[in-house]
């Protein structure tokens, strides 16, 4: 809003009023829908590993919540009249626990049915296609995958009382874990993730699977290591897989193929980058700094969106990591027990100076 001198007045409306807008904008500009959970999770009142428990089902309601019910019912009110005013469609989706009966989620310690619906009620985009509205609707209604866990040490059943080993795999149910017999999965056979084709046909082909996950202690997190199917699924696959892997072999060395002439092609453009920031770096030294920065898969500047689109402080960024590395003790020190910001600015001079040495032809 502007006034007659053309100077921007200030937002009246309330911080959490705007923050909330923010956050759905957000949210349906990237996926055409917004969901109540996701603005809670957004305003930053709810973490992931919370809705991971719950949708689990292993916890009678979403809990972890850092605010309370009214200041939630508040931020939904704002976010029922943002909606009403962009003109989204009001679309109830069911959300299902991931047990072995689906029960439904409850999302409030009251359970108050207007609240719930509120939750269930996520708000889409006008004017898709049918076929978009479709795909929406799917991904908004899909159950949780069942997944079983490998646990970090010995267990006991809790409803068999059987004694297990840390590799047996078991299902966390209700806060009990349950061996595979008492949780019904006996009967299905263990593929590990290792095969992607094979792993999505015969999921596709069992009536019942399970993800196997694992606990990454680096990381904090669980990570899939693979599936349980039914033992005729997994045999269906396998005659699958032998059937046409001569074509999904020559697809993958088309794709290989592929990828490897565009990556040549942008290492190319990204050392012709260094050079005009750098017209005294030696041609072969700023294609061995391209080709080590932009390897596929590396993590490594080259690859990120800025050094894809060859941004100047990226293709730098890519110099200087070259250039600290190569051309001073930086990794011996380290070695040595000196710290990292202290090695680094135990090399910055030098790193100047042949930056400076580049500069010029």
């Amino acid at each position: 809003m502007r006034n007659g001198d053309d100077q921007a007045l200030p937002d009246q409306r309330p911080k959490l009023q705007r923050k909330v807008i923010a956050a759905a904008e957000s949210q349906l500009a990237k996926q055409k829908y917004v969901a109540p959970i996701d603005v809670i999770v957004a305003l930053g009142w709810l973490s992931s590993s919370n809705i991971d428990f719950w949708r689990a089902g292993r916890a009678p309601y979403l809990n972890g919540i850092a605010v309370g019910e009214d200041k939630v019912a508040g931020a939904l009110v704002y976010l029922a009249q943002w909606a009403q005013e962009q003109g989204l469609e009001r679309s109830e989706v069911p959300y299902a626990a991931a047990t072995r009966d689906r029960r439904p989620l409850q999302f409030t310690e009251s359970g108050e049915p207007t609240l719930e619906l509120v939750f269930r009620t996520h708000l889409v985009a006008p004017g898709l296609s049918e076929k978009k509205r479709e795909q929406i609707d799917a991904r908004q209604s899909k159950v949780p995958d069942l997944a079983v866990i490998t646990p970090t040490k010995a267990w006991d059943c809790g409803t068999c009382g059987r004694h297990y080993e840390a590799e047996d795999f078991l299902l966390m149910e209700d806060d009990a874990p349950l061996c595979m017999d008492c949780a019904d999965f006996g009967h299905l056979v263990f593929l590990p993730a290792g095969n992607a084709t094979l792993s999505r046909r015969a999921k596709a082909e069992s009536t019942l699977a399970v993800l196997v996950m694992e606990f990454n202690r680096r990381r904090k997190h669980y990570q899939r290591i693979g599936i349980l199917v039914e033992q005729e699924a997994l045999e269906r696959a396998e005659e699958k897989n032998l059937a046409d892997e001569d074509i999904r072999a020559l697809r993958r060395a088309r794709d290989a193929e592929r990828r490897a002439a565009g990556d040549i092609d942008f290492q190319a453009e990204m050392a012709g980058e260094i050079r005009l920031a750098f017209p005294g770096c030696p041609a072969e030294r700023a294609m061995e700094i391209a080709t080590h920065a932009a390897q596929r898969g590396s993590g490594r500047v080259g690859r990120s969106a800025a050094g894809r689109a060859l941004d100047a402080k990226a293709v730098r960024a890519a110099v200087v990591a070259s250039v600290r590395h190569l051309d001073t003790p930086y990794d011996t020190l380290l070695m040595a027990g000196v710290a990292r910001s202290d090695a680094r600015a135990q090399i910055r001079a030098t790193i100047d100076a042949v930056l400076d040495g580049w500069a010029t032809p």
